[in-house]
């Protein structure tokens, strides 16, 4: 017998209206399974079921059968809220139906439905208590709890709890588990997803006390999480007590975690724990003075200066190529090669470039003066103990500025570079000091340009009220070149204080000045000063994006982009958007695109995804917003979803365009390896074609100079980063990439590009602080991480002389005469005749060599083995020595043999690989997919400085030591010796260790001299 599907409701929805409450409850019971079908045919009758839900009549079961049978039809109209309003009246019946089989999807989205309101009404309530959640609300969410709980899924529980501020839920769950990696799991995600302030400190304090202490013998992995969370709350009095702690027994645990804070901590922060820091009794005395100069943040300063100029590893001939094929004489080319020059050198300290091309500096003039000068700062950066004396030939005389026409340019763009040198090394008020006092004797704009520019890089985030006041009067003498610099400056000072009076101030001078100048240093210097403030910066967001100005509204996007940097704001990024592609202003919708980076950096796969559109977009200055967007987010990721989108986007018809895709493919590939990223070889192949062609446009080859520079940054040994290795936002790398992006107004703000440069290296230290000697093991194989091979030298080409013309009558005599005469001689020797041949034929000759084929057929004696010679296998894995190039891909990769002398007291990264997998079983380990979990695997911490605990102390170690480079005289292009000046006799050579004793000698600073620019 074959069943009839049922073609309508209607026989069974007439039995509500009988009198008889059996019938009633029948058909309600079986109105539930009809819903999917016929919830149209339903939805018309109810209003009689909802009577019949609040009907006293019928018994509790029949009444649950019609709340659920309401929230079903609510639920396919669309009307989730009154589906969930019925379902929490349903009780046992929508217990029941989340069983039963075929219901997800609609349980599923009551259920959602039900958190989220849950959600909202905990976030609503100040006192978080639950007196206003209905009781039968709560007790789905404690049922969702639970089951979590039961079926091991600690982490969905986690964010439900986190987002309904249930941190009641956390605690019973970690006392469950007494799962460290769950603590971490919370911290990252309330960090990293966007939650206000005060509730994000809240959460931080809960979980401090629930960590447990640090052990050596255990290489505690929660290391990484306990510094940034402490680095967070940004609060001396919490740190002091874990590092006391520490002293007596794991003193070496606590150099680690002083490195770590020094990694993210802000430069106030690092002085407040090293103020408060005991002085110590006999015995921990010393150690405390260690820990002091640790917490200084010069000694990491100096071990990373070091190691760049240890591993220095520019390709020189790239450089000379480029400076070779762009006119010297022209401003924006020689900036370009100086912008190359320094990013290629940078912390390297090596000025050899510059030596040997003093000709080509001599043609420098105005501001690329400026910016050339300016690049020294760049190529020394962190050499701050020998700032002033390298800088001493360029800087403003104790008598005031130079009266020799040029020298301002070269004055300022020295104490531009003495603010670089010094930037984030905590060398505190001399330099300070100095910069001030310059900028408030400087006469010309151009010197108090420099110096404001200085003095705001290198005092930056210290919040000094006399540093602010000075630039504030710089500000008012209403010069354009000195106020813009003093409005940046300004901001930078005040970095992530949001200080209301100092936003009023540069807010009503930005709207009453005239210069667009100044009011764009204003602008920018206000969305410093709102650094990281997230919710307190909504207000004055609000009012820049409604301003009228459209350089006002320039800085209201930056401004929301650095409030909000890192946290993927939702409703940050959906403004941003709406911006980009509604904004009157081309300058305005290009920021608004390149801000999305700075919200989105810590999830780098979303962003390509994200801009994808807005690269295809008809604006110019979208597209190029886009470029850096994928560049700044993505970068020192290799990520070929980006450059997927970048590589057609250097094509472009419009020369910005392809200039932004020029930079950006260099910031994305940095420390790649040709093996790891298949576009590296094309595109170093695709940036010397550009630059060597003389039809491409300026702008264009500009940029492709500028990715040259990137792409090799720091002698082929930094990577770009926007987040520090303790996981912590990186203040100094974010605020240089949005100085950077200034470049489009002004050329030698490219130069801050220089504070988001991160060394990556394994510097191991034993408890004494000097470098030993050892290796660890990267197990992979050496092509994925290697270095790039040296370019080599562009072919000549050789043009072959003419041959002299021959008629082909002529050539047809010959060839016939020189048959028959050959023909005669073979008939002499044999009786076999040669075969005859038509006049017209040319005889073809076959290859000569060993390599040629036999031209009778039979098959070639040499193989293709013979041809081809047999590749080499390469090995699975490789010893690196310390003091060695660690990528941030590496890390995952890097193991210390068990039986090895030394051992770090913390895991070197948080992700590991094990050697069958870095070696064979991913050929790619740069491709890898991030692991599950909040953080990107690259922003996972580690390497760096490591202190190795010592397993045979007993034993005489060896240290690394350092020798100071002889200084030679360097000759010009033409051949001829340098300036006398400029020849120093070699010191003799002195070996010491890097250690925190302040006696021990260091390296000598490279001699200074002067660039001929007036020559």
């Amino acid at each position: 017998m074959v069943i009839r599907s049922q073609s309508s409701a209607a026989g069974v929805l007439a039995l509500l209206q009988e009198p008889d409450t059996v019938f009633k409850q029948h058909a309600l019971k079986a109105l539930i399974p009809l819903v999917p079908q016929f919830w149209a045919e339903i939805s018309e009758h109810i209003a009689l079921i909802e009577s019949l839900y609040e009907s006293d009549d019928l018994p509790k079961p029949a009444r649950h059968n019609a709340a659920l049978l309401a929230s079903k039809v609510y639920y396919f109209l669309g009307e989730y809220d009154e589906a969930l309003s019925f379902a929490l009246g349903a009780g046992s019946a929508f217990q029941a139906e989340a069983r039963a089989h075929g219901a997800g999807e609609y349980v599923e989205t009551v259920i959602s439905n039900a958190i989220d309101r849950y959600v909202t009404l905990r976030t609503e309530e100040p006192s978080g208590s639950s007196t206003k959640i209905d009781t039968r609300l709560q007790a789905i969410i404690e049922s969702i709890f639970d089951r979590c709980i039961e079926e091991g899924e600690y982490r969905q529980a986690i964010g439900i709890a986190l987002e309904s501020h249930r941190l009641d839920v956390v605690n019973s769950i970690y006392d469950l588990t007494h799962d460290v990696s769950l603590l971490s799991y919370t911290m990252e995600a309330v960090l990293d997803t966007g939650f206000s302030l005060s509730y994000r400190d809240q959460v931080l304090n809960f979980l401090l006390p629930l960590f447990p202490p640090p052990t050596s013998l255990a290489k505690s992995p929660h290391i990484h999480a306990l510094a940034r969370l402490l680095v967070t709350l940004n609060r001396p009095s919490l740190v002091v007590p874990l590092l006391t702690s520490l002293v007596p027994k794991e003193r070496i645990l606590a150099y680690q975690f002083a490195f770590d804070l020094v990694e993210g901590g802000a430069r106030e922060f690092l002085q407040g724990v090293k103020a408060d820091l005991p002085e110590g009794k006999e015995e921990t005395q010393g150690i405390y003075d260690k820990l002091r100069k640790i917490l200084d943040g010069q000694e990491s300063v100096k071990l990373y200066l070091e190691f760049l100029k240890r591993n220095n590893k520019v390709d020189m001939l790239i450089l000379k190529n480029t400076k070779d094929v762009l006119e010297a004489r022209t401003s924006i080319y020689h900036t370009a090669v100086t912008l190359q020059n320094a990013f290629m050198h940078a912390g390297t300290t090596s000025d050899v470039f510059l030596r040997e091309n003093l000709e080509w500096l001599g043609l420098a003039s105005n501001w690329a003066k400026f910016s050339t000068t300016a690049a020294l700062g760049v190529i020394h950066k962190g050499h701050f103990e020998e700032g002033m004396n390298i800088l001493g030939p360029y800087l403003p005389q104790a008598g005031g500025e130079s009266q020799i026409q040029g020298a301002a340019y070269s004055e300022g763009g020295a104490l531009y570079a003495l603010g670089l040198i010094n930037a984030g090394c905590g060398s505190g008020q001399p330099v300070e000091n100095y910069l001030r006092e310059t900028m408030k004797t400087a006469q010309g704009e151009v010197v108090q340009h420099g110096a404001a520019l200085g003095l705001g890089i290198s005092g930056m985030g210290g919040r000094s009220s006399d540093a602010y006041e000075d630039l504030k009067e710089t500000l008012f003498t209403d010069s354009a070149v000195a106020g813009e610099a003093a409005g940046y400056a300004m901001g930078l000072v005040m970095l992530g204080s949001a200080d209301r009076t100092s936003a009023e101030e540069m807010l009503t001078y930005a709207r009453e000045t005239q210069h667009e100048k100044i009011i764009r240093g204003l602008a920018m210097g206000l969305a410093f000063i709102f650094y990281g403030r997230q919710e307190e910066a909504d207000s004055t967001i609000t009012s820049l994006l409604t301003e009228k100005d459209p350089i006002l509204r320039y800085g209201g996007v930056y401004t929301l982009a650095l409030a909000y940097a890192g946290t993927s704001n939702n409703d940050a990024v959906r403004q941003l958007l709406h911006i980009a592609v509604s904004d009157t202003s081309d300058d305005v919708r290009r920021a608004a695109v390149t801000s999305l980076a700075f919200l989105l950096f810590k999830n780098p796969g979303q962003v390509p995804r994200i801009v994808q559109l807005l690269s295809e977009s008809y604006n110019p200055h979208v597209r190029c917003g886009a470029t850096l967007a994928l560049g700044i987010a993505c970068a020192g990721t290799g990520l070929q979803d980006a450059v997927e989108i970048l590589e057609p986007m250097t094509k472009d018809g419009v020369d910005f365009v392809r200039q932004g895709a020029f930079i950006a493919l260099g910031m994305i590939l940095v420390q790649q390896s040709e093996a790891s990223s298949p576009s590296m070889s094309s595109t170093r192949a695709l940036y010397t074609k550009v630059v060597s062609d003389k039809h491409e446009d300026p702008m264009a080859r500009f940029g492709a100079a500028i990715g040259q520079g990137l792409i090799d940054a720091g002698g082929r040994n930094v990577t770009i980063s926007l987040q520090s290795r303790a996981g912590s936002k990186n203040t100094n790398a974010i605020i240089g990439m949005a100085m950077f992006c200034q470049f489009w107004y002004w050329y030698p703000l490219a130069h801050c590009a220089c504070l988001a440069f991160e060394p990556t290296a394994i510097i191991g230290l034993n408890e004494d602080l000097k470098v030993p000697k050892f290796e660890f093991v990267s197990n992979a194989r050496p092509s994925l991480f290697a270095y790039p091979p040296p370019a080599t030298p562009p072919k000549r080409e050789t043009f072959a002389k003419a041959a002299t013309a021959v008629l082909s009558t002529t050539a047809k005599v010959k060839a016939r005469e020189k048959r028959k005469a050959v023909a005669d001689a073979d008939a002499m020797d044999t009786d076999e005749k040669p075969e005859q041949k038509k006049d017209g034929d040319v005889e073809m000759k076959g290859e000569e060599g060993p390599a040629a084929k036999p031209t009778d057929g039979s098959p070639s004696t040499n193989t293709l083995e013979d041809v081809k010679p047999k590749r080499k296998s390469e090995p699975s894995s490789e010893n690196v020595a310390n003091f060695s190039r660690v990528t941030p891909t590496q890390l995952a990769y890097i193991s210390f043999p068990p039986e090895g002398r030394y051992q770090p007291v913390r895991p070197v990264s948080l992700n590991t690989v094990s050697p069958k997998t870095g070696s064979k079983g991913n050929p790619n380990p740069g491709a890898r997919k991030a692991p599950s979990g909040v953080a990107s695997e690259r922003y996972a911490g580690g390497g760096g400085i490591l202190l190795m605990v010592d397993e045979r102390p007993d034993t005489e170690a060896e240290f690394i030591s350092f020798e100071p480079p002889v200084v030679e005289p360097a000759p010009t292009e033409n051949g001829h010796a340098q300036p006398q000046a400029l020849v120093h006799p070699a010191r003799p050579m002195r070996e010491f260790h890097i250690a925190l004793d302040e006696s021990s000698p260091d390296v000598d600073p490279p001699e200074s001299f002067e660039y001929p620019f007036d020559s």
